[in-house]
């Protein structure tokens, strides 16, 4: 592969990992499968997109809330 589309490959792997969504078996922790094929410069940048996207989904909420904060809500009633 090139070396574009393996920063293209990378950059989704980043996407899909610094994105909201998680498995929600309970049997099972809530780790992405992307996140073991990312480099340690790819998990970095997960983790700083996952910052940002956090900080804007709070920002748009009425109560500040992120869809991390909501989904642990959402368990914890279902409880």
């Amino acid at each position: 592969m090139s070396e574009q589309g393996d920063a293209r490959e990378e950059d989704a792997l980043i996407e899909e990992v610094a994105g909201a969504f998680r498995p929600t078996d309970p049997r099972h922790l809530a780790a992405l499968p992307a996140w073991h094929d990312l480099s340690p410069a790819g998990r970095e940048e997960a983790f700083e997109r996952s910052q940002v996207l956090r900080a804007m989904e709070a920002a748009l909420d009425p109560e500040g809330y992120s869809s991390t904060v909501r989904a642990i809500l959402r368990r914890i009633e279902d409880a």
